[in-house]
């Protein structure tokens, strides 16, 4: 007796493609989607700059901790500034004030 065969099944026969496009469309989603390679390059680049500006403002904000230490303790430092920008003088001292030059002063000179 003769078998007559069957025609595989929907599964037997697409089974293969099926899973290579689900593998495919999980491998594009794991590159580009939202919580993908790139945005993960993304937010480790901004992590990078993130900490590289705290370095900076931690290292301004030693500079400006010694700055107001030196203005507490420091009379030379307390002096210079009454000078140069308050304008102060000690008893008996004179303040010359030249005015600053312009850029009108070279072409004055310039005879063409």
């Amino acid at each position: 007796m003769s078998r007559i065969s069957q025609p595989p099944s929907f599964w037997h026969r697409y089974s293969r493609p099926i899973l290579g496009a689900a593998l495919f469309a999980l491998a594009i989603h794991d590159v580009f989607g939202t919580h993908g390679f790139l945005a993960m390059r993304r937010t480790q680049k901004e992590m990078e700059q993130i900490r590289g500006n705290i370095e900076q403002l931690d290292k301004e904000n030693t500079d400006l901790t010694g700055q107001v230490s030196s203005l507490k303790t420091d009379p030379k430092t307390i002096e210079r500034i009454a000078r140069e920008e308050m304008g102060l003088a000690r008893p008996g001292e004179k303040i010359f004030k030249l005015p600053a030059p312009s850029d009108n002063s070279s072409a004055a000179q310039d005879p063409h």
